[in-house]
């Protein structure tokens, strides 16, 4: 009997051959297998016969909303950079989205960098994603040559071992605590919708640091951050950095050294998490393709924390209303202006 994940393979593979058949899109971008256990890679299928090599299982991490606008453009009519947009509609591409990769598309859209109408989403709820690097720690001295997935279970085999483990004990650390595992955006249904995930306190991981005292906070960021090598896959991985220049490669003025001095790396970080604030889903990429394990993710989930308690407001989940840190209101909660403020007048 097929598992769950094969089911939804088939059916990636039947819809993405037909949108491009009928011409309804002129590429999907979805996942083909990869050349090691545990991994896939993003692809991008551009015809109908060649569906067959698009896959879905639990290794499916990357946030395929970072491949979306550049895709968008490779099936534009060539054009210089001051030539005007071409008159008539353009084509279509279709993308494989989960809830927060969905959301993902929500913000490329509220920040004009994706047309929604030439977006087909192939909607598909999302059972947590395995990480590799706990299966790995899990099996530490081991080599793994082959990974056998059922729903509930992997079953892990090397030269001389075969074992089988519980799924959702190592599922990702943000799969664990979503609340919203179905996509805001279908165009096309893949498989059956989830319902939201029952979750009392989806921030207790960042609660743990919060509670710390300001000296074992620094400490815990100096030492999480101090094996950061700057190769900043991080960055390349993020459906939100799309900025023509990077702040880090900006060389006038030069606003982040490029060493691997402790301040220049815990600068490069925090930064990036900033620009993330407000638009940060939660994805997990920028863990998932790190190379030295580096927890980020807990700087942008603080960020997520703070603008849901200031502002009531989680990216990607208003598509009509403003990103909450591009626009003001009289009832912002920025009380440490108003009190400012009224220590300047008294004192005059």
């Amino acid at each position: 009997m097929p598992t769950i994940n094969e089911k939804l393979t088939e059916e990636i593979r039947t819809q993405a051959k037909a949108l491009l058949a009928d011409g309804t899109v002129a590429a999907v971008i979805g996942y083909s297998r990869g050349s090691l256990p545990m991994t896939v890679k993003p692809t991008v299928v551009r015809a109908s016969e060649d569906c067959g090599k698009l896959v879905w299982n639990s290794f499916c991490v990357l946030n395929l909303a970072n491949y979306l606008p550049e895709v968008l453009k490779s099936v534009e009519p060539p054009r210089g950079p001051r030539d005007p947009k071409p008159e008539g509609p353009l084509a279509k591409v279709a993308v494989l989205a989960t809830g927060c990769w969905s959301r993902n598309i929500v913000v490329q859209t509220q920040e004009h960098q994706v047309d929604r109408d030439r977006v087909v989403v192939l909607g598909v709820a999302s059972r947590g994603m395995v990480s590799r690097r706990k299966v790995e720690e899990q099996f530490a001295g081991r080599e793994i040559l082959a990974v056998e997935e059922f729903d509930h279970d992997l079953v892990i085999k090397g030269a001389d071992f075969e074992e089988k483990i519980n799924r959702w004990s190592v599922v990702r650390d943000n799969c664990q605590t979503c609340t919203r595992p179905d996509p805001v955006l279908v165009d096309v249904r893949i498989g059956e919708p989830a319902s939201e995930r029952k979750n009392p306190n989806p921030f207790q991981q960042v609660d743990k640091i919060e509670e710390k005292s300001s000296d074992e906070r620094w400490a815990w960021f100096t030492s999480e951050f101090s094996t950061c090598i700057r190769c900043y896959a991080c960055r390349n991985a993020c459906p939100l950095c799309y900025c023509p220049t990077c702040f880090v490669d900006d060389a006038k003025p030069q606003w982040v050294g490029k060493s691997l001095d402790a301040v220049d790396t815990g600068l490069f970080h925090l930064l990036r998490a900033y620009h993330c604030a407000g638009r940060c889903t939660d994805c997990g990429a920028c863990e998932s393709v790190c190379p030295m394990g580096i927890n980020m993710r807990m700087l942008t989930k603080k960020l997520n924390k703070d603008v849901l308690n200031l502002y009531g407001m989680e990216a990607g989940m208003q598509p009509a209303s403003p990103l909450p840190l591009t626009t003001y209101a009289t009832d912002d909660p920025q009380k440490f202006i108003v009190t400012e403020a009224k220590a300047v007048k008294e004192g005059e």
